[in-house]
């Protein structure tokens, strides 16, 4: 189903694409379709402000919706062959070092909108004898935070969340999951916002999905922006306490004090990606001020001050280890975009 929130057909980009190189035009650009947005830009905008490995080359042009309508005019005004990041709280994401062109937006803080939900229109009909609640979250909400709310909801089953540490659209995004649960084990429509600035709602059978995996079935470029998830009603107080927990095996288990992207791998079939490393004697191996974390294998963290660049040298070398010693080669978890310096 598609929601055209465009508010005229004015076209805001005006003619044929900027070069990136150009900071000037690129901000003539930005202006010419600023009276449309209520939003603000930044330029040349640090990125290591906004990723959690604190390090990173800055971005060109960051743009700051004032709320999803506005995000739905910024996306429709950015030139077809140029680039969009939408970014969140930067959980699992690496800007190198040499920038990123294009324009990147920022959710977090905006897209904050997280409330029970009673429709049922275009939604699968659940089974007659079910006792749940619908809860509607929008892409910018921290993962965290879903699991109190449903918690405090008296709302079972979402709180594996708590020990996400993204926002709902990362992990509608890679189906982020912990102790033996999913994102999309939960969630019955996403909300996506596609290139030509329309909402659009879609149903879970349109997309392959599986382990830290998410593919649209007819391919197209979209962003999440929010999502459905049905929960069971039960015990809040109980689920609390089952958050409490969680967190702390997490405090116990992960490096929290120092700045990390999260797991830098996908668990191989049957293992876990950590052994993997730790077998290779690579606890506590470094490049620069990046390092493999002595808690946990599978947490890189900026000791100091790394540079994007010893990061990602960092995880290639561990790539390049673990297949040289086990024949298997994993798989990132992290995003990494921009120029090389």
């Amino acid at each position: 189903m598609r929601h055209d929130y465009r508010m005229s057909e004015m076209d805001l980009g005006g003619g044929a694409a900027l070069k990136d190189s150009d900071p000037l035009r690129a901000e003539a650009r930005a202006e010419s379709y600023a009276p449309a947005l209520r939003g603000h830009f930044l330029y040349n905008e640090p990125m290591k402000k906004h990723v959690s490995w604190r390090a990173g080359g800055a971005a060109k042009r960051v743009y700051i919706p004032a709320d999803l309508e506005d995000l739905t005019w910024l996306v429709r005004s950015v030139p077809p062959g140029e680039d969009i990041h939408m970014v969140g709280l930067g959980s699992n994401l690496l800007v190198r070092d040499g920038g990123v062109s294009g324009v990147v937006i920022l959710l977090h803080g905006v897209l904050n909108q997280v409330a029970i939900e009673s429709r049922t229109h275009g939604l699968p009909p659940e089974p007659a004898d079910a006792d749940t609640s619908l809860v509607y979250a929008q892409a910018g909400v921290a993962a965290p935070k879903l699991a109190r709310f449903a918690a405090n909801h008296d709302l079972v089953g979402g709180e594996f969340w708590a020990g996400i540490p993204g926002t709902v659209g990362g992990a509608i995004a890679m189906n982020a999951g912990c102790y033996g649960s999913e994102t999309w084990d939960k969630l019955v429509q996403v909300q996506a916002l596609d290139r030509q600035g329309q909402l659009i709602e879609r149903l879970p059978d349109e997309y392959v999905t599986g382990y830290r995996h998410v593919a649209l079935k007819h391919a197209e470029q979209e962003w999440f922006i929010g999502g459905w998830f049905r929960l069971a009603r039960g015990d809040g107080a109980a689920s609390r306490e089952t958050i409490k927990t969680l967190l702390k095996q997490r405090i116990g288990s992960q490096p929290l004090n120092t700045p990390n992207a999260g797991s830098v791998f996908r668990n191989p079939p049957g293992d876990h990606a950590a052994r993997l490393i730790e077998c290779c004697g690579l606890k506590g191996f470094r490049i620069g001020d990046a390092q493999v974390s002595e808690k946990h294998a599978n947490f890189i963290v900026n000791a100091g001050n790394a540079s994007a660049t010893d990061i990602e040298r960092l995880i290639e070398h561990v790539e390049d280890s673990v297949e040289a010693r086990t024949n298997v080669r994993l798989i990132r978890e992290v995003r990494i975009i921009g120029e090389r310096q």
